[in-house]
């Protein structure tokens, strides 16, 4: 009998204890992040969008180098191809004409931090200052503010992204990787990106790596065989009634989901 109490005592336990978790977990759409047991979970970045739109944003990021900037551009104009360029502060001091060349080329200039630091390290005051000072740099030269910001090494936590979101921005990550920092020839380039591509990816270029001059016209030409086209960030991230998923996908949203800005 004792022995039969107890089960019962415990599996009541149990029972308790999930009513408990369904009745506290909740899910916040727009910012991607979970509530549970009244503590906020791990938030994400936006990595890619779910669309039926067959397009895809090439992003490039500036922090060593510039030499194979201005060649970038051309072939982008060359193949009417938007893309967004994510700058680094010490990259725009030492850039200035170039930066102004992105601008006036018509691509989305994005934030890539003042140090290139690992942000997830910083207080918020630290992450304030490395972004609001690119901002500030970037609109002096441009007259124009950036919306988009990616973390250096991909490195985040809650806490960036909540100093991100606090500064009306979104975080960026990247769907696909060149990897081309890495050295990878033109070939290895394009394999990792033409074959993979599907709508709504975001792919991570360096804007002064080994081969991107060799390598991007044939990634942009193998592209648009498969009838792929090139936006930049803007045209492709949601900015309201969405919500992410846990690998950083937007998706649209109803009214009703509480869809939403970051």
């Amino acid at each position: 009998m004792f022995f039969i109490v107890k089960r019962k005592s415990i599996v009541l336990a149990v029972l308790l204890t999930l009513a408990f978790v369904v009745l506290t977990l909740s899910v916040s759409y727009g910012g991607a992040s979970a509530v549970f047991f009244g503590q906020s979970t791990r938030k994400v970045p936006v990595y890619g969008v779910d669309t039926t739109e067959k397009v895809i944003a090439l992003t490039f990021d500036a922090a060593w180098g510039a030499d194979k900037t201005e060649g970038i551009i051309k072939i982008l104009n060359d193949n009417e191809a938007d893309a967004t360029f994510f700058l680094v502060g010490f990259w725009i001091d030492r850039y200035e004409e170039e930066t102004k060349m992105i601008a006036d080329a018509g691509l989305e200039i994005g934030n890539h931090s003042n140090n290139h630091l690992k942000m997830s390290q910083l207080t918020v005051d630290e992450i304030e200052k490395e972004i609001s000072s690119v901002n500030e740099r970037i609109k002096k030269l441009t007259n124009n503010t950036p919306v988009y910001f990616r973390p250096p090494f991909g490195d985040y936590n809650n806490r960036l992204l909540e100093v991100v979101s606090s500064l009306n921005m979104v975080a960026i990550q990247w769907s696909i990787d060149t990897l081309d920092w890495k050295g990878l020839s033109a070939k290895q380039i394009v394999e990792r990106v033409v074959p993979n591509a599907k709508s709504g990816d975001i792919v991570l270029f360096h804007n002064n790596s080994d081969n991107v001059l060799n390598a991007l016209p044939i990634v942009i030409s193998g592209l648009k065989n498969k009838g792929f086209s090139f936006v930049a960030l803007s045209d492709l991230v949601l900015t309201e009634n969405y919500y992410i998923d846990n690998n950083g996908i937007q998706h649209a949203s109803s009214d009703d989901k509480n869809g939403g800005n970051i």
